[in-house]
């Protein structure tokens, strides 16, 4: 067992290792961008649909919100592409403007 006394404590202390951290920091939006937040609230928003449809046992109101689901991620695709993703320009310009945030 081991000595764990206050003087043994005192004469043998304790090392501590470096914690060694990465050389640069992420990027500052973590994903905060119009394309993923629009993509994920049109995504939520078929997906509460077809729960719904489901709770009403409506067939055809289930394939509209999987449909809503289907735009919502070709639309984030297509904001992405315009430039409001992850390093996009309009991003980039938008982060610019209100001090890198």
């Amino acid at each position: 067992m081991a000595d764990n006394t206050l003087a043994h404590r005192a004469q043998n202390p304790t090392t501590t290792e470096a914690v060694h951290l990465p050389p640069t920091a992420p990027p500052t939006n973590h994903g905060h961008t119009v394309a993923a937040w629009t993509t994920t609230w049109v995504v939520v928003g078929g997906a509460v649909i077809a729960a719904l449809a489901m709770v009403f046992a409506q067939v055809w109101l289930f394939w509209v919100g999987i449909g809503v689901c289907v735009l919502g991620l070709v639309g984030g695709k297509v904001l992405q592409v315009l430039g409001y993703g992850q390093g996009g320009a309009a991003t980039l310009a938008r982060q610019k403007a209100r001090g890198g945030h």
